[in-house]
């Protein structure tokens, strides 16, 4: 298996939202590079994990259904990928936001499933 060349440099991870707990994330946001499109919060897995799920909107079913193009990270992490999710990160549990095409801002959405 080919090792992920991601975008930042762990060494480059600057503490912009520490202490959140532990998220998933696309492999659409940390290796190529793509903004959060959307992102939801679940009801947590465990006591590490935030229940915060980050695509980048653009990935198709195929991708999506291949565990291999999601990793686990600390929520930092992803927020050094796109700051703009800060201001989300206290939303509750079944929250779920994208953004829209023409602000390019994050707009509550249903939650999936």
């Amino acid at each position: 298996m080919i090792a992920k060349q991601f975008v930042i440099a762990a060494q480059d991870i600057r503490p912009l939202a520490t202490g959140k707990g532990a998220c998933l994330a696309s492999d659409r946001i940390t290796v190529s590079g793509q903004r959060v499109g959307f992102m939801y919060r679940e009801a947590p897995d465990n006591a590490s994990d935030s229940g915060w799920r980050f695509f980048s909107g653009e990935e198709s079913q195929d991708f999506a259904d291949d565990p291999n193009n999601f990793e686990i990270y600390d929520v930092n992490t992803i927020a050094n990928y796109d700051p703009d999710i800060i201001p989300l990160l206290e939303a509750p549990a079944f929250s779920a936001f994208e953004r829209e095409s023409e602000s390019s801002a994050f707009v509550r959405t249903d939650f999936p499933g």
